[in-house]
C-alpha cells in the first residue's frame, strides 16, 4: 500500500486535498488530507467514492467515430492516429474555406478546475488556430462583475476566518452542501461563541435548515432586501460613518436613495417578507460584530443579478464590517490567486478581430443566429453541453445538424457524446497532471497521476499537442511538458522581480514536496499545530484557532480596494459608463408574475434549479450509487399550489413552458412558498424520463451584467401527468 497526495478537480470552492490510496497499482480508496488547514481530512460523499468513478464500467477507454444517427450513440472503436487525422483534416478544411477557422467553436467549462487541464494548453491551441472565442458565462461571471464593480477584485473575508464571527448571512448559498468546509467553520463559530446563521434563499435548502434563521425572499428580489436593509441601517443610525467618509465613494448619494425609495414597507411588498423581519435582519447584522456574509451566485441568475450581487457587496462597507478579520463579505477568493496565465494561454496569439461567443447562447450559436461565421465545428471538453446549456431543444436541435463537425473529449458517454463525429477517451483526475488554485480557500496546490491512464485515455493536454503537431503549428509553442506550464503559471520562467507578491516562494519543487502552500505567506503546510505556521502578510490581524497557526488576513481594514478610486464604489463611474445606473438599484427579473403579468397567466410558477446534494452539476451523475441516492428527478411544490392542480405527494408531473418540459417526481411540503417550484439538477437527459431535464425550460436571456445565464429567471406550468 502507498499513498499520493492529489487535489479534488471538481467545480466548488474547497478544492481539497486529498490523499491517494494504491494497492500497487490499482487506487482504492481516497479521504482527506488531515494536513490540510481548509480540509481537515474529510471529503463530501461524491469524492469520497472516486474509485467508484474512476474504475466505472462505463468508462470511455479508446477513440470512436459515429456510425449511427447523431444523438443515437452508435460508435466504432478507431485509433487515436485515425481520430486525430479526421479532425485535423476537417479543422484544416474548415480554416481555409470561406468561414475560415472562426467557423470553429471551442466548448468547454470546469469540469475540472486544474489550471493546465482546465485552462492552459487548450486556450493556447484554439488561439493559435484563430478559432471563435468563447465567453465562459454560465455560472459566475454576472456576480463576479457586479462584485467588482463595488470591491476591485474578487477578494474578500478570509475562509478561515468565519470561525471567529458572530453573526453569519448565507445569502444565495447551500453551504452546508456546496461549501461544507466553510459551513464547519460557520458552526464552529455558533459552538464556541454563541454565533448565529442567518441564511436567505427563496428554497429552504440543508443550509437553510440547519440554519438559526431561514428568510425566503421572491426569487429574484434579493437587491430589494439589500436595499432595504441600508434604509434601515441608515434611518437608525446604524451606519458606520468613519469608515463610509474614509474608505468609500457615493455614501451619501447611497443614502439619499435607499431612504427615499427603499422604505420597508415596499421592500416587503417586493420580497414578501414581513416588515419586522426586514428591521430585525437589518438591525441584528449591524450591531452584531463582527458580521459577515458568505454570498454566492444563485441569486445572479436571474436579468438583474449582476446588479444584485454588487448591492449586497455594498453592505459590508455601509456598517464597517471591513475592519474585522471576521467581518466582511465572501463570494470568491479566485481574485487573491495571481496565476501568470497570459504566459499559459498566450491571449497575443489572437487574430485581430475574432469574433467570441457567449457559451450560454449555444443554442443561438448552432442555429446561425449569432453575428459572425456559422458554427461548422464544435470541440467540447470539461463541459456537457447537451444537458447543462439553457434553451435544451433548440441545444439538441443544432447538435443534431449533419453539417455540424463536433468532437468529444470525455470520461464517460454523456448526453453531449451521443451527439459526436469523434469521441475521445479522457483521464481523470487520478491519471493526470495538474495546478490548481481555489475559489474557496487560499492555497496553491499540486495534484501528481497516482495511477497511469486507464485504457487509451489522454488528458487535454496531450491531445492538443497532438492536434498541434498534425496542424504544422510552431514546436516552441507545444512541444512543452504540463510541468514545465506549472513553472510558466508559477512565474518560475520570468524575472524574480516580476513575480506578484501573492505568489512569492510559491515554486513547483515545494509544493510536490511541502504539499498546499497559503497565497503571501509561502509557508509550509505538514503537521497541524501552534507553531506550525505563519503569515507575514503586513494585513494578518489575528490568529487561525484551529491550531495550525495560520494568520488571518483583514484585506480593506483601512480601505485600499482595488477599484480605480481605491475605495469601495458605492456609485460606480465605471457602470456609469457601460449605460448602468451608477448606484445600487433593483432591478426585477425579466420572469415573474410582478414584471411579466401576462405570461404568469399561462406559466405562474418559478422555477430554481439548483445543484442536487448527490451531483455536481452534470458530474457524477454516472455514478450508480450517488445516481440511486438523488433517486429520480423531483420538483419540490408547497402544498396549495399542488392541492390547485390536484397533484399528491409521488405523483409524476410535467413542467413546461413555450420553450420546453421535462418529467418530475412531486415532493409536496413546505421546503417551497407558494408561487415557487425546486427541481434539484443536473440530470442527464438518458436517465431522465422523456430524455429532458429542467434545462428544458431555461432560457437564454443574458443577465444584466457579465453576460451570465438566467437559469432561475424561468415561469413554468405544472400539471400532474396522465
Amino acid at each position: 500500500m502507498t499513498t499520493v497526495r492529489a487535489v479534488c478537480p471538481h467545480d466548488c470552492p474547497d478544492a481539497c486535498a486529498m490523499l491517494v490510496t494504491l494497492d500497487g497499482d490499482r487506487a482504492v480508496a481516497v479521504r482527506g488530507d488531515r494536513e490540510h488547514p481548509f480540509t481537515r481530512g474529510f471529503l463530501c460523499h461524491k469524492v469520497s467514492r472516486y474509485p467508484e468513478r474512476v474504475y466505472h464500467r462505463d468508462r470511455l477507454m479508446f477513440p470512436m467515430r459515429r456510425v449511427g444517427p447523431k444523438g443515437s450513440g452508435q460508435f466504432e472503436r478507431i485509433s487515436w492516429d485515425a481520430a486525430l487525422d479526421e479532425i485535423t483534416a476537417r479543422f484544416q478544411a474548415i480554416a481555409d474555406g470561406p468561414h475560415g477557422p472562426q467557423a470553429i467553436l471551442p466548448y468547454s467549462y470546469c469540469g475540472t478546475m486544474g489550471k493546465i487541464q482546465s485552462e492552459g494548453l487548450d486556450r493556447r491551441f484554439f488561439h493559435r488556430l484563430g478559432a471563435s472565442l468563447l465567453d465562459r458565462t454560465i455560472c459566475a461571471t454576472a456576480g463576479g462583475l457586479g462584485y467588482t464593480m463595488t470591491i476591485g477584485s474578487k477578494q474578500g473575508t478570509d475562509p478561515d476566518a468565519f470561525s471567529q464571527s458572530q453573526y453569519i448571512i448565507n445569502w444565495g448559498s447551500n453551504t452546508a452542501v456546496t461549501n461544507m468546509h466553510l459551513w464547519v467553520r460557520m458552526v464552529e463559530a455558533r459552538k464556541r461563541h454563541g454565533a448565529k446563521i442567518v441564511t436567505i434563499d427563496p428554497y429552504r435548502s440543508v443550509t437553510a435548515a440547519r440554519s438559526d434563521w431561514h428568510l425566503a425572499p421572491r426569487p429574484g428580489t434579493d437587491a430589494a432586501l439589500a436595499l432595504g436593509l441600508m434604509h434601515v441601517i441608515f434611518r437608525d443610525g446604524l451606519a458606520d460613518e468613519d469608515y463610509l467618509r474614509d474608505h468609500c465613494l457615493g455614501g451619501d448619494e447611497l443614502r439619499t436613495r435607499v431612504l427615499s425609495d427603499y422604505a420597508p414597507q415596499r421592500v416587503a411588498e417586493i420580497t414578501g417578507l414581513d416588515i419586522a423581519e426586514i428591521g430585525q435582519l437589518a438591525r441584528e447584522y449591524a450591531k452584531t460584530v463582527p458580521s459577515v456574509i458568505r454570498i454566492n451566485y444563485g441569486m445572479q441568475r436571474h436579468a438583474g443579478g449582476g446588479m444584485a450581487v454588487r448591492t449586497i457587496a455594498c453592505l459590508p462597507a455601509v456598517i464597517g464590517a471591513w475592519r474585522h478579520s471576521a467581518g466582511g463579505i465572501l463570494l470568491s477568493t479566485s481574485g487573491t490567486f495571481a496565476f501568470n496565465l497570459a504566459a499559459v494561454q498566450r491571449p497575443d496569439l489572437v487574430p485581430p478581430g475574432t469574433r467570441t461567443v457567449n457559451m450560454t447562447q449555444l443554442a443561438e450559436a448552432l442555429h446561425g443566429e449569432l453575428p459572425g461565421s456559422p458554427v461548422q465545428a464544435l470541440y467540447v471538453y470539461n463541459s456537457n453541453p447537451a444537458a447543462i446549456a439553457p434553451d435544451q431543444q433548440r441545444v439538441l436541435a443544432g447538435l443534431r445538424r449533419d453539417d455540424l463537425f463536433t468532437i468529444v473529449h470525455d470520461q464517460f458517454p454523456t448526453d453531449t457524446v451521443d451527439y459526436a463525429d469523434i469521441v475521445l477517451p479522457a483521464t481523470t483526475q487520478l491519471e493526470h497532471f495538474d495546478l490548481h488554485g481555489s475559489y474557496g480557500h487560499q492555497f496553491v496546490q499540486v495534484n501528481v497521476p497516482a495511477i497511469a491512464p486507464l485504457g487509451e485515455s489522454r488528458c487535454n493536454t496531450e491531445v492538443f499537442r497532438g492536434l498541434a503537431g498534425r496542424l504544422g503549428f510552431e514546436p516552441e509553442l507545444f512541444d512543452v511538458s504540463d510541468e514545465q506550464l506549472a513553472r510558466e503559471l508559477l512565474w518560475e520562467t520570468g524575472p524574480v522581480e516580476n513575480v506578484p507578491a501573492a505568489m512569492r516562494g510559491i515554486t513547483l519543487e515545494r509544493l510536490k514536496c511541502e504539499g498546499a502552500i497559503k497565497l503571501s505567506s509561502a509557508t509550509k503546510i505538514s503537521h497541524p499545530g501552534p507553531s506550525g505556521l505563519s503569515d507575514s502578510s503586513e494585513s494578518a490581524e489575528s490568529t487561525d484557532p484551529q491550531g495550525f497557526g495560520l494568520r488571518l488576513t483583514t484585506p480593506f481594514a483601512n480601505g485600499g480596494f482595488a477599484t480605480p478610486s481605491g475605495k469601495c464604489e458605492l456609485r460606480c463611474e465605471r457602470l456609469a459608463q457601460l449605460g448602468f445606473d451608477p448606484l445600487p438599484t433593483f432591478i426585477p427579473p425579466a420572469e415573474s408574475p410582478a414584471s411579466a403579468p401576462e405570461l404568469a397567466k399561462r406559466f405562474p410558477l418559478q422555477l430554481l434549479s439548483p445543484p442536487s446534494p448527490h451531483f455536481l452539476n452534470s458530474t457524477f451523475v454516472e455514478v450508480d450509487s450517488l445516481r440511486r441516492s438523488a433517486i429520480e428527478p423531483q420538483l419540490e411544490i408547497s402544498a396549495a399550489d399542488a392541492t390547485a392542480r390536484e397533484i399528491q405527494e409521488g405523483d409524476l408531473v410535467n413542467v413546461f413552458n413555450d420553450r420546453g418540459s421535462f418529467i418530475a417526481r412531486a415532493i409536496v411540503g413546505d421546503k417551497v412558498q407558494p408561487g415557487v417550484v425546486v427541481a434539484p439538477s443536473i440530470w442527464w437527459n438518458k436517465h431522465s424520463s422523456g430524455r429532458c431535464n429542467s434545462n428544458s425550460t431555461t432560457p437564454t436571456r443574458l443577465t444584466d451584467l457579465g453576460g451570465g445565464a438566467t437559469f432561475f429567471d424561468n415561469l413554468v406550468q405544472v400539471t400532474r401527468t396522465l
